[in-house]
């Protein structure tokens, strides 16, 4: 690889270990539940302001939720800087506090007596709070968020579920090329055959829902209707890429946004934007909801007055704000082209999660049965299972390409080579600077330390501790 490549390597390449497939793992579960507890949702019926009874479809409340539940990120997110909880991406918070403490206490007083030294205390402090700025600046991802939902939304409405869920699946395609090109973090050749098997599982599982509703499509629907709503899906598809490199990128900065507070602030803005914005466009927008695109007060009204609705909506909040914590400790630990590949897992699982429920739990009553078409879905699933091991090369459990016919003769081995070699010499820079601060510490001490007042003025001039060196 060049230059650039190995330059950014670590960026592009980060190991996946047990920590990490175990938050993926409840990603998955998370977005699975989240999924059907939406689809059922969307089914229940309950008293409207007519006083009759309606159906509960009501997608911009959905959204409105999904964003009141990101906001509990903002309670854990002071709960973590208040007890000093260790979670992923705060520790240079916890780590600068300690460092305080102990400069307040005299423990450290030894080590501020150079320049460098100083100025190095002074940034320790500055990385200490984090600036104002950044909750302002995290309402950006609640555009992209709120944006492509809105998109993808109104895109539906032209197209099957099939080809929409297919073309929301490409999204992969945008995150891998926003984060070589944008981010300047270069991909393996393995990691785009990766990619490349996602996309392709992508198609087969549309391709499945396609078969399987054919006869079910919208029969009115125009060809620019059509490409109209192909357009708005792709669209959505490509903002919510944005979202996720954007997500990537604030959480690696110089002053990192921790994950909590990233949540928790996409929940906060979102909550404002939909209020303030989506929910009063929808109630002027034309529609079948009294007169409007979604009614708010009839909304609340069929809340307020079903015990269904209540508890559905209470666990939907629950597996959402779960959902959106694992899916961005996914990002943070790993990339964003992970979470894309998380996207790219629900529907299968979502379809297994619905096969079992229909003939293990419901007894046909509700789910989804097994037709003709399954065992295209079925293989849908083993590429995609079989994509992201490429992706995830050389960690453990991975698939190597090693030019053997069962990886079609693909040989990538000079790359995990550059890998392997690039951990060897990352473990020992860490190992060297672990020896200069434990070498740092005992110059600290009372016995050798500097400037000691156990140590005569004779003394520290023949060890060369009696005058500063530049």
């Amino acid at each position: 690889m060049s230059d650039s490549n190995s330059n950014s390597s670590n960026n592009a390449f980060k190991k996946c270990g047990l920590t990490q497939v175990l938050i993926f793992i409840a990603a998955i579960i998370c977005g699975t539940g989240c999924s059907i507890c939406s689809k059922t949702m969307m089914g229940l019926s309950g008293e409207g302001l007519s006083g009759t009874t309606e159906p509960f479809s009501k997608p911009i409340f959905q959204t409105l939720g999904m964003f009141v539940g990101m906001m509990f990120g903002l309670v854990m997110h002071g709960i973590v800087l208040w007890k000093k909880i260790p979670f992923p991406g705060y520790d240079v918070y916890h780590n600068s506090n300690e460092e305080q403490e102990k400069e307040e206490k005299g423990l450290m007083a030894h080590e501020t007596t150079g320049l460098l030294n100083n100025n190095n205390n002074n940034n320790k402090k500055e990385q200490m709070t984090i600036p104002i700025w950044m909750y302002f600046f995290l309402v950006i991802p609640s555009i992209f968020d709120l944006g492509a939902t809105a998109l993808c939304m109104m895109g539906l409405r032209y197209l099957d579920v099939s080809i929409y869920q297919m073309l929301r699946g490409s999204g992969i395609i945008f995150v891998a090329l926003m984060k070589q090109h944008v981010l300047r973090h270069p991909l393996y050749n393995f990691q785009w055959i990766g990619v490349g098997y996602n996309v392709i599982s992508v198609i087969l599982v549309g391709a499945t829902a396609l078969l399987n509703s054919s006869d079910e499509s919208h029969p009115n629907v125009e060809s620019g209707e059509a490409l109209l709503g192909v357009l708005l899906v792709m669209t959505g598809a490509f903002v919510q890429a944005l979202q996720f490199v954007f997500e990537e990128k604030v959480m690696t900065m110089d002053i990192p946004s921790p994950p909590l507070l990233l949540i928790g602030m996409e929940g906060l803005w979102g909550t404002v934007l939909c209020l303030a914005i989506v929910y009063p466009m929808a109630y002027y927008l034309p529609g079948d909801d009294h007169g409007s695109y979604e009614d708010p007060f009839n909304t609340w009204y069929m809340f307020v007055h079903s015990s269904t609705i209540q508890w559905s909506f209470v666990i939907y909040f629950v597996l959402i704000f779960g959902y959106n914590l694992f899916s961005v400790l996914v990002t943070f630990m790993l990339n964003s082209v992970w979470h894309a590949i998380l996207d790219n897992f629900r529907p299968i699982t979502v379809w297994a999660t619905d096969v079992v429920i229909f003939y293990c739990i419901t007894a046909g009553a509700f789910g989804e049965p097994i037709t003709q078409y399954s065992w295209v879905q079925l293989l849908g699933m083993f590429v995609l299972l079989y994509g992201t091991a490429v992706y995830n090369a050389p960690n453990a459990g991975s698939i190597l390409l090693e030019g053997k016919w069962v990886t079609l003769w693909m040989d990538c081995s000079p790359e995990y080579k550059e890998i392997k070699d690039e951990e060897k010499e990352a473990a020992v820079a860490a190992e060297w600077e672990e020896r200069q601060a434990s070498f740092k510490d005992r110059r600290g001490s009372s016995f050798i330390g500097e400037r000691s007042p156990h140590i005569s003025i004779h003394t520290q001039a023949l060890r060369g501790l009696g005058t500063t060196h530049v």
